[in-house]
């Protein structure tokens, strides 16, 4: 059976769009973390993150977008070999992804229990998902983040062994790579030096939005339409 996303109820929020707001990558401050309004956010080219000493969420649209265009990922050598020896599956330990994802003890963490909270529930009608990094039966990388068409936002990820967040990258890449892969978005929010490392690019704020639309009305991964994967050999 396959599963089908569950459309919430609209927000009664109302967001700025992002191309009229310059010169920040912060758009707007305040509304709320129900599932209409997380959709709302991502499908007009937004995602929240809580702000530091800052109450209220914070609504993000960077002026430089970290996209990973999925013909451009890198996988050294040593990355092929860690995909080799783990395995990957989806949906199996999304709470879990989410809880490793904001370990309190990490450096740079922003996942709170509201965010914790609020991408349960979405995962709950059918919009969030995990891809997850197995290796001897644990859990040992994963990442997490929205999809809706052909957009996937990615949150955050996470390891427990060396180059299992990327083994979980390079999963992803690979469920997204279909005959609507020329269509598909995938977006990392910000380039860091490591996502720089795995050819992830950076786009102006007015470029993403086009590819936004574009993206949007394509069909869904046939992973995130299935039931949740059991473990299968790499």
């Amino acid at each position: 059976m396959t599963r089908v996303p569950h459309e919430p109820p609209p927000s009664p929020w109302v967001f700025p769009d992002p191309a009229t707001v310059e010169p920040d990558d912060l758009v707007a401050m305040g509304a709320d973390l129900e599932p209409g309004t997380l959709l709302a956010a991502y499908r007009g080219g937004l995602f929240p993150m809580p702000g530091e000493g800052v109450d209220g969420v914070l609504w993000w649209s960077p002026l430089e977008r970290g996209v990973l265009p999925l013909e451009a990922l890198r996988v050294s050598r040593s990355l092929r070999q860690a995909v080799r020896r783990m395995e990957i599956r989806v949906d199996t330990a999304f709470s879990e992804v989410v809880s490793a994802c904001g370990d309190p003890g990490r450096e740079g963490g922003w996942i709170d229990e509201d965010i914790a909270a609020a991408y349960l529930r979405l995962h709950e009608l059918g919009w969030a998902h995990s891809v997850e990094a197995w290796q001897d039966g644990e859990l040992v990388g994963g990442l997490y983040g929205v999809a809706i068409g052909g957009l996937f936002a990615g949150e955050s990820m996470f390891h427990r062994v060396r180059d299992a967040s990327k083994v979980a990258l390079v999963g992803l890449v690979e469920l997204l790579r279909d005959e609507h892969a020329a269509d598909r978005l995938l977006d990392v929010q910000w380039q860091t030096p490591h996502l720089a490392s795995l050819g992830v690019v950076t786009v102006p704020r007015r470029r993403y939005l086009r590819l936004l639309r574009t993206a949007l009305p394509v069909p869904l991964p046939a992973a995130f339409t299935r039931p949740a994967e059991s473990p299968r050999s790499r």
